[in-house]
């Protein structure tokens, strides 16, 4: 089963990333329940092999990239970010201090921290894309505006999948001329 949840992400993830035109640097968001691939409801069964298989199918890709993944951890640790102190220090973001558990944190942003160079958590972000895997809310995290992207993929697992990426809000009004590229 795990080896075709990291093939549905990393499907996913390309195709995503061919739609939203990521650069170097931007911060792509996941929200992740392991619980919702296996097949059972958000933080009541939280698999470890799940979170892994999501990461393996995800984070080469975007390191390759020198995107930064950003994991969202669940409402225990107010949903902060595990994201590289790289990143951090980039942003500006308001580094907080936790170390994600299954059960305070959850098992994705769990691996993400044992996985990362050097990971903190960060309160927020303004990420540029991202998933959403079995209903995790990663909205707060995105850039405005968010526009949501149908992938052929619709479910990791068990779990729902909802991709988004993000523009610039447009301004102006009638006599406004936009910027097809950054749409």
């Amino acid at each position: 089963m795990f080896d075709s949840v990291t093939k549905q992400a990393n499907t996913a993830l390309l195709e995503l990333l061919e739609v939203a035109k990521l650069k170097v640097g931007d911060i792509f968001v996941v929200g992740c329940s392991s619980s919702e691939i296996v097949g059972g409801k958000i933080g009541k069964q939280s698999s470890f092999e799940a979170a892994r298989a999501i990461f393996s199918g995800i984070s080469p890709e975007l390191r390759e990239r020198g995107i930064y993944l950003a994991s969202q951890c669940c409402d225990h640790l107010n949903r902060a970010l595990v994201i590289e102190s790289e990143a951090a220090e980039r942003y500006n973001l308001e580094v907080v201090n936790a170390i994600p558990q299954a059960t305070a944190g959850g098992t994705f942003a769990t691996v993400c921290y044992g996985s990362f160079f050097d990971p903190v958590l960060a309160e927020s972000a303004t990420a540029n894309a991202g998933f959403d895997i079995g209903g995790t809310l990663i909205g707060m995290h995105l850039a405005h505006v968010a526009v949501p992207v149908r992938v052929s993929i619709t479910k990791i697992g068990e779990a729902n999948l909802v991709c988004a990426r993000t523009r610039p809000k447009f301004v102006g009004g009638e006599r406004a001329v936009y910027n097809e590229g950054l749409m």
